[in-house]
């Protein structure tokens, strides 16, 4: 499973962007100076981003071609959200041009942009398989509020709220001749009439947490409509402790229901007047704290069975997986919100090739956690970066059969263990798992690591 570029507009641009896809797998800095080795490189780095021949749409392209042949023949779930990425700390530095805007509907300082990736994930492994769209927007420098814009009264291309219609419909162009089938997932955000309306058809389902307890069209409540229906089953799931929060073992009862949700006056023209979904209700008992679970998930899947209502519920709690994406984006990972580039196009390409990148880190993660998971070292590092990887291997390993590296060649789990090691993980199985900002710090320390095995191996040989 490859990830790079395969279509520039030539060998130079080829070569040139996946060797910077390359360095910021293995440097995992956004820093152009701390990638690159010499001026010539820095420079031709800087000459990439500003390059009109390589526009975000040209990246975007060759992260969606990743993303389809990894995912062929796959059923396959796709999770959205947005995440800002603000500049403002950089307003003195960073050109005003088009592509940069206000990142606050109430005229808050904030300057920067959008991104609303699409993650495209396997529905039995949660294998990531990379992004079938991303839409990177501003608002204006001078944002008006709703009210100014009258806004209730917009058609719903014209609100930001249709991003989430545009990535999903961009979603099944991207993916519908190639998978199974899929099911978009999203926060409450995305629950919007004309979505539900608009976009399920044979090759893709709505998977979406309802926002609001709306009226039905049998006049009952949507969330009031099964506290009198009884729980088809339950589950208990362990909690761990967090800040605050202390470690328990939640039972969640569940409950499904099919419902019919009516337009409203406010819905676009044109469209149904009642849409036929199922409600599914995760909920908490015999615990009453603030952070008591409590999911309600409109669908546009036949839910017929116990079975499939706690298949959605999981395949929702991965919405998880996108969240990481943005955390190792920006502040616990590259922080490409302190990037030093003066263009925002610049800011946008870089953000996008360290979200091709982190596919690899949830590979790396993903291989480790889930062992009978069989995946090959070749996914993520090269013929001599395995070579060196073993040696450290022998190096971090310790003296009891404990801290020993319990795997073989050309499994990605071995080397994957030595990068945890080299982050600050101790090594114990009976302990937690590395987890993605583990793995990021450990890169850091592998690419210094390898660079002095590199000038050791040539100097000796001379």
């Amino acid at each position: 499973m490859q990830r790079e570029f395969t279509d520039l507009r030539d060998h130079r641009l080829l070569f040139r962007g996946n060797k910077i896809l390359n360095d910021l797998f293995s440097r995992s800095v956004h820093s152009i100076r701390q990638l690159t080795d010499d001026e010539a490189s820095a420079k031709g780095f800087y000459r990439f981003l500003q390059n009109d021949r390589v526009s975000e749409s040209n990246i975007l392209s060759n992260l969606v071609g990743n993303c389809r042949s990894a995912c062929s023949g796959k059923y396959v779930l796709c999770f959205q959200d947005t995440t800002e990425i603000n500049l403002s700390s950089h307003g003195n530095r960073i050109k005003k041009t088009s592509g940069l805007g206000t990142t606050n509907a109430n005229k808050v300082k904030g300057l920067g942009f959008f991104l609303h990736p699409s993650l495209v994930v396997d529905a039995e492994s949660c294998i990531p398989y990379g992004y079938s769209d991303i839409k990177i927007w501003n608002r204006p420098l001078e944002f008006s509020s709703k009210f100014e814009r009258d806004y209730q009264s917009l058609p719903i291309e014209e609100k930001e709220s249709y991003k989430w219609i545009e990535v999903s419909r961009n979603t099944k162009s991207a993916l519908k001749d190639v998978v199974k089938g899929m099911v978009i997932i999203q926060d409450r955000e995305g629950d919007i009439y004309e979505q539900f309306a608009l976009i399920p058809d044979s090759d893709a389902d709505l998977l979406i947490r309802a926002r609001s307890n709306r009226t039905l069209a049998d006049k009952t409540k949507l969330f009031d409509c099964l506290s009198g229906h009884p729980a088809a089953g339950f589950y208990e799931l362990p909690i761990a402790a967090k800040g605050k929060r202390k470690k328990r073992i939640a039972k969640i009862e569940i409950r499904y229901k099919a419902v019919e949700m009516p337009r409203t006056k406010g819905t676009s023209k044109g469209l149904p007047t009642t849409i036929p979904l199922f409600i599914i209700e995760a909920k908490e008992v015999s615990y009453t704290g603030e952070d008591s679970i409590c999911w309600r998930l409109l669908t546009t899947i036949n839910i017929e069975s116990i079975e499939m209502a706690k298949t959605c519920i999981e395949w929702y709690s991965w919405r998880w997986t996108i969240e990481e994406v943005f955390k190792i984006l920006k502040k616990e990972g590259y922080n490409i919100e302190a990037s030093e580039l003066e263009y925002a196009s610049s800011v946008k390409k870089l953000s996008i090739l360290i979200m091709e990148v982190v596919i690899k880190l949830f590979l790396m993660r993903l291989s480790y956690a889930e062992l009978e998971l069989e995946l090959s070292a070749d996914s993520c590092f090269t013929e001599q970066e395995q070579e060196f990887l073993d040696h450290q291997i022998v190096r971090l390993e310790g003296k009891t059969q404990k801290q020993k590296n319990p795997y073989q060649a050309k499994d990605l789990k071995r080397y994957v263990w030595a990068i945890a090691r080299l982050g600050g993980w101790k090594g114990y199985e009976s302990k937690r798992h590395p987890g993605i900002t583990t793995l990021w710090i450990g890169m850091k320390y592998f690419k210094a690591s390898i660079q002095g095995w590199d000038i050791h191996r040539d100097v000796s040989t001379r």
